[in-house]
Formats: structure tokens, C-alpha cells, sequence
């Protein structure tokens, strides 16, 4: 069985490689180092559940890009809210957002109907391009190859173009 000595010490020694992937993660080095010291709470506080002789580092990089992601998750989820009138989920619209005419509101209505009805796979980096993110950092975020989320992002577009094509 690991000891406290032993788990603290090999827990110090891997935090300079643990900072690297925050900051690959997060690309921001703020971000970087709370997640850092998020993942190393974590693993302190779970101590116990860690089987000694097995892969220290690799264990902390799964806790590590597991809050990555669940914090991205919430990010996401803040960032989205509830058109009630119409039960139509908004990505990424700020809450005061208005419109110039009927004319306009009817066609973001049609916009967001055809986004909504998207896969997610397809939605959810098109979702992220829309909202400023660049192609690297979709890529890094959804752990997906950059030329599959280029890709998406580009046939999303392309089917939005003949599913709107009426509402130019």
C-alpha cells in the first residue's frame, strides 16, 4: 500500500507535466493553473481510491482531463438558455439579444430550428465556430482530430445553406 509520503511525492513530482496538459487544455494560463490545482485536490481527496503500483501519472491525467470536461460542460450548459416560448434551445444568444424586425426574428426561428436539428456531433462545433472559438481550439476542447472538426463545420454550413436557402 502507498504511503501518504509516497502518494504527496509523486503527486509534487508529476505537477510540472499535470501544468503542461492544463495549460494544452485550456490555453489560457490562469485557467491552467486552477485546473492544476483543482486535479490535485481531487487526487488528494481520493487518495484511497488510487491502486498503488499502477500508472500514478496516467491516472491524474484522466482526473485532470475529466474536470476538464465536466467544467466545459457546464460552461456550455450556462452559456445556453430556453427560448420558452417556443421550447427551442439557443446556443450561445445573450439573454438581451433583440431583433430589428418580425422579419429578422423569423428567420434566427428558422436558423436555430435548423442548427437544433443537427446531430450533436455535428451542432456541437459548429455551436462552438459560431460562438468564436477557433478550429485548433474545438479540436483540443472535443478531443477530436482538427480535420474531422474542419470537416463537420463545413458540411454543417453546407446543409444549413440548402435547408435556408428560401430565408436569404
Amino acid at each position: 500500500m502507498t504511503t501518504m509520503g509516497t502518494f504527496q511525492s509523486d503527486l509534487v513530482a508529476v505537477q510540472d507535466e499535470l501544468l503542461r496538459y492544463a495549460y494544452k487544455l485550456t490555453m489560457d494560463r490562469d485557467e491552467a493553473y486552477d485546473l492544476l490545482q483543482e486535479t490535485s485536490l481531487k487526487a488528494l481527496d481520493n487518495q484511497d481510491k488510487y491502486t498503488p503500483d499502477t500508472n500514478f501519472k496516467g491516472w491524474m491525467y484522466t482526473i485532470m482531463r475529466n474536470i476538464f470536461i465536466n467544467n466545459y460542460r457546464k460552461v456550455v450548459r450556462d452559456q445556453t438558455f430556453v427560448d420558452r416560448t417556443d421550447n427551442l434551445y439557443h446556443l450561445s444568444l445573450p439573454q438581451d439579444a433583440g431583433f430589428e424586425s418580425t422579419e429578422s426574428a423569423y428567420d434566427t426561428k428558422e436558423i436555430r430550428r435548423a442548427v437544433n436539428a443537427l446531430p450533436r456531433e455535428y451542432r456541437v462545433p459548429f455551436a462552438m465556430h459560431v460562438s468564436g472559438f477557433k478550429y485548433r481550439e474545438i479540436a483540443d476542447k472535443l478531443s477530436l482530430p482538427l480535420g474531422t472538426v474542419k470537416s463537420r463545420i463545413f458540411f454543417t454550413r453546407q446543409r444549413l445553406q440548402t435547408q435556408l436557402k428560401d430565408f436569404r
